[in-house]
């Protein structure tokens, strides 16, 4: 049985507080490799000083201002990805990719 479980990949599941602060991470790093200070980007981006120095501190941010930096760090197309592409859970999920497709969501 040891030998079953040795063999199991661990996922972890991130909260939303933790994938805005990585994003917030990676957006700093980038600001940093273009050599920009946060004021810098800030101003690029038309994004309040106060408001993108919350976003590198806590990963709280707009959508529409996100875009706003991405826009001006050039990573405006990693949003082209973003719910992109269908999961799929089993072979028939595969094969039945091309059936009729609700419109809306299930009722709970």
């Amino acid at each position: 049985m040891s030998n079953v479980n040795s063999n199991i990949i661990q996922l972890t599941i991130k909260s939303d507080i933790e994938i805005a602060q990585e994003l917030a991470l990676r957006v700093k790093q980038r600001r940093l490799e273009l050599n920009l200070t946060q004021l810098g980007l800030a101003q690029r981006s038309g994004v309040n000083i106060e408001t993108y120095r919350k976003f590198e501190r806590t990963g709280e941010i707009s959508l529409r201002k996100l875009i706003k930096i991405a826009i001006a760090i050039s990573a405006e197309a990693d949003f082209e990805m973003l719910f992109h592409q269908r999961k799929y859970e089993s072979m028939s999920d595969v094969l039945n990719a091309n059936s009729v497709t609700r419109k809306r969501g299930k009722k709970k």
